[in-house]
């Protein structure tokens, strides 16, 4: 399916509008024509016709909408078209000799982390230590010269039992090496860090723009990150006090993308079916997603009205899409459930990551991997040394993370002024100064990981 939308031109004496500023991001992510999509697709299928490309635009499979009269697409529609379509999956996958299954880089990794904490007799074991570079670079000329540019970068947590050690370095911003600032006393006054309070973890800076150069704003940690296994909790868990605050917050509904709706209720109670267990009860919905709902490419979340609805539409999602929907079912069934998130820290396959928490009396907060789901690596000789690793990470999580939101879509610290760029998740940064928000095309972002 498509929708229909038409992008207003900028008012820049009419003050903001999050209509005006939707339709930009839309228009972002929705840039690519039917030709560069054919083109893709012609990869694998030389011969694709016009009615096959008409009938996946219908389906959704490729996902399109029609702005100022044009149809667009989504600009990675066509690599999720083989992602999402098995028939199509499986041409690319001859095309490209590509074998049914083959541990890549962070399997590889957490094949070998697994094995370390589930022969751990601790909750948490296998430590990594890590120290971080984070830089977010301002395009030249994105901003006035002379106006100030806020910026927040993404920070470790200090209040997360398996983030430990966490010790700031320095932090600096500068125009290129105009302007610069240390972490000397002149500096020290210019940065804040974000109470522990606050759900999103932050270092905030500020720095003024300089006419043709782009403004760097860095930042440098380090942290040690443990993972953490909690075996055998079907018969661990106890009956829940549902008169608790606990269980009261994190089983209710949140704005926009925890709502039980008709279609929510339907899935978690056919799932659960003559299950009372809530272990089992999350595993029966955390296996249903690990198995019908493939990873896909994602547009930008702040663009989509209810992010666990438009998995089940759609059937694909990324890490925090399928999180959101194992997070609404599990507390629409009575398991208390919050998002977390930050980064995979794996080596050589760093990258943005969702995943969440579950509370089971009894035991408490548990780590679930929604996305990470059932591995491919857990099946045959692994699997039989290893036969915790098939449901790892429901109730476990290897050690290569960085932890920086312990919920979605909450206040950063100091506030911002305008509607941020990741109104769900906190993870690249956010930028803005007096007339507006920066949004991605303005301005990239860059880690260097040191594992010591």
């Amino acid at each position: 399916m498509f929708f229909a939308l038409s992008i207003l031109p900028s008012c820049q004496d009419g003050g903001y509008s999050w209509e005006r500023d939707l339709q930009y991001r839309i228009s972002v992510d929705f840039c690519r024509s039917r030709e560069e999509v054919k083109e893709h697709i012609r990869k694998y299928i030389p011969d694709v016709t016009e009615k096959q490309i008409d009938d996946w635009t219908a389906s959704g499979k490729l996902e399109a909408m029609e702005i100022d009269s044009r149809t667009l697409y989504f600009k990675n529609a066509a690599p999720n078209l083989f992602r999402i379509d098995p028939s199509c999956k499986a041409i690319k996958d001859a095309v490209e000799g590509n074998p049914p299954y083959v541990p890549d880089g962070d399997d590889l990794a957490d094949m070998k982390n697994l094995s370390e904490i589930l022969a751990s007799e601790e909750v948490f074991s296998a430590p990594k230590r890590m120290r971080i570079k984070y830089t977010l670079t301002v395009d030249a000329d994105a901003v006035p010269e002379g106006e100030m540019i806020r910026c927040w970068l993404p920070y470790p947590r200090s209040d997360e039992d398996r983030q430990k050690e966490v010790k700031f370095i320095k932090a600096g911003a500068y125009s290129d090496e105009l302007n610069t600032f240390s972490t000397s006393d002149k500096f020290s006054d210019l940065i804040h860090f974000s109470s522990p309070s606050c759900k999103h973890s932050t270092l905030y800076m500020e720095m003024p723009a300089v006419k043709g150069k782009p403004t760097v704003f860095t930042e440098e940690f380090e942290y040690t990150s443990y993972g953490e296994f909690n075996p055998d909790l079907e018969n661990k868990v106890k009956p829940y006090d549902t008169s608790s605050d606990l269980y009261r917050e994190f089983t209710s509904e949140r704005e926009k993308h925890i709502i039980f709706t008709p279609e929510i209720k339907h899935l978690a109670d056919s799932l659960t079916e003559g299950i009372t267990n809530p272990y089992l009860q999350a595993r029966a919905m955390f296996t249903w997603i690990s198995d019908n709902i493939p990873w896909a490419s994602a547009r930008e979340y702040s663009t989509m009205e209810n992010i666990p609805m438009y998995v089940l539409q759609n059937r694909h999602g990324d890490c925090g899409m399928k999180t959101l929907l194992l997070l609404t079912m599990c507390r629409y069934k009575g398991i208390p459930g919050h998002f977390q998130s930050g980064f995979m820290m794996h080596p050589g396959a760093w990258n943005l990551h969702d995943w969440g928490e579950l509370y089971f009396e009894g035991v408490g907060w548990v780590p679930v991997d929604q996305s990470f789901g059932i591995p491919g690596y857990a099946e045959g000789e692994y699997l039989e040394k290893y036969p915790d690793s098939k449901y790892f990470f429901l109730g476990g999580i290897d050690s290569w993370r960085m932890v920086v939101n312990q919920d979605y879509g909450m206040d950063l610290d100091p506030k911002k002024s305008f509607t941020r760029s990741e109104t769900v998740d906190f993870q690249r940064g956010e930028v803005e100064w007096r007339r507006g928000n920066l949004y991605f095309p303005e301005w990239d972002y860059d880690m260097e990981i040191e594992y010591l």
